[in-house]
């Protein structure tokens, strides 16, 4: 599961070109006469814990009559892939696609339409997990996990420090940071100038859009004042921390900067816990976790979402039986035995409390009703492919220059890649 969400999260999805396949139905194959049948299913390498999956499988076979055929596929190429084989007449009937991939392939009309599905099992799915789901006003696929940044911390710095209690507000925060800072001892917060997904974050808790609509094509927005608010707030914290400005979170890792016990805290993943336990076992002690605070108490900060949806392909022979495996899937004692086995954020608030005596998920749970994506369209994977131009506004920023400077310094070069479909 972990690679799952590191790939969820940490990886822009390139843009893909399925062979249009239409709106129409086909054949579809009848959900109760699927006995000798073959339900085809690509998961993603991590993303299908062997618990759930065995209890799935069971589940849908004995229900339907049907066997399952799970496939497991690596995130390195799978865009390629995915492409040939919806463009293919005999493609996996289901499969996982990140959220911020689904635009693409719904775009190209590789995907069923799902909002009978919707209708049926989806009316209380969490608005933040499914908007990426849907693409211009059509659901094409369904919410399956979705996981966040929390703040990670070490108990015994900010207890020399004289914090007693985890900040719940922004100011909160900083002001314990500047404890930090003042006993001297440690480097409050490590924050490399370019950790993009959460500086992405800050975009979606002041309600920027990073890009806009200029006539009949997208064009940078990053001069616009909430994407400035965001930037501003994150040289705030990063003002604390002595992590290089134009480096991300991997350069070097930070869990392994925090595993040496001389940092306050990082904003990451909850797994990132790990990495730095298994880089120092004797930090385990002192691991803490909290949600990301926001302006006010009652609101956390906005972060990204990332996760994964379940799709089917439009040119399945057997869309009646692959819905019956995402009803099986995506019920609320599947969503919640999901999240109980591996910590992700469940498709609906209602199943939050599966994620009970999990501290990093507990953690992140608050800010995820919240969050958002970046622009959910076609065109927006190629503004991330390396070098990402906002990680260089970021660095620009923070190297003195104003934010509207830095804005105009690459927008060009986001113009060009927001025109460009891969």
């Amino acid at each position: 599961m972990k690679r799952g969400l590191i790939a969820a999260t940490g990886v822009a999805a390139l843009l893909v070109s399925v062979a249009a396949c239409g709106s129409d139905k086909g054949d579809k194959d009848s959900g109760s006469d699927s006995k000798g049948k073959t339900l085809t299913v690509w998961f993603m390498d991590g993303s299908n814990p062997p618990g759930w999956t065995k209890s799935v499988q069971a589940e849908f076979e004995q229900k339907t009559g049907a066997k399952l055929d799970i496939q497991v596929q690596k995130w390195d190429g799978i865009q390629q892939k995915l492409t040939t084989a919806l463009s293919e007449s005999t493609p996996p009937d289901v499969f996982e696609v990140g959220n911020t991939q689904t635009p693409s392939y719904a775009e190209t009309g590789g995907l069923a339409e799902l909002g009978d599905l919707k209708k049926e099992i989806g009316k209380d799915w969490t608005e933040s997990l499914n908007k990426p789901a849907v693409f211009e006003g059509t659901q094409y696929a369904a919410p399956w996990y979705a996981a966040n940044r929390v703040v990670i911390y070490n108990k015994k710095v900010w207890a020399d420090a004289g914090i007693k209690d985890v900040p719940k507000t922004r100011a909160e925060f900083l002001k314990d940071l500047e404890a930090i800072q003042k006993k001297g001892d440690a480097e409050p917060l490590y924050l490399p100038g370019q950790n993009w997904y959460f500086f992405a974050g800050l975009t979606v808790g002041t309600g920027a859009d990073l890009v806009k609509k200029d006539g009949g094509k997208y064009v940078s927005n990053l001069a616009d004042p909430k994407v400035t608010k965001a930037m501003e707030i994150y040289k705030q914290y990063q003002a604390f921390s002595k992590a290089p400005k134009d480096k991300d979170e991997a350069t070097p890792q930070q869990a392994d900067v925090f595993a040496k016990g001389k940092t306050g805290a990082f904003i990451g993943m909850g797994w990132e816990a790990a990495t730095a336990i298994k880089a120092n076992p004797r930090i385990e002690k002192d691991l803490g976790y909290f949600t990301i605070p926001g302006e006010t108490a009652d609101k956390p900060e906005g972060v990204f979402l990332g996760g994964s949806n379940l799709a089917i392909a439009e040119r399945s022979k057997k869309k009646d039986l692959a819905e019956e495996f995402l009803k099986i899937a995506l019920s609320d004692k599947n969503e919640a035995a999901l999240a109980k086995e591996v910590g992700s954020i469940p498709n609906k608030d209602s199943l939050l409390g599966s994620l009970k005596g999990n501290a990093a998920a507990e953690a992140a749970a608050p800010a995820a009703k919240g969050g958002g994506t970046t622009p959910l369209i076609p065109e927006w994977a190629a503004v991330e492919n390396a070098p990402n131009p906002i990680k260089a506004y970021m660095t620009a920023v923070l190297n003195g220059k104003s934010p509207e400077d830095a804005a105009k310094q690459v927008e060009g070069d986001v113009n060009k890649r927001l025109s460009q479909k891969q």
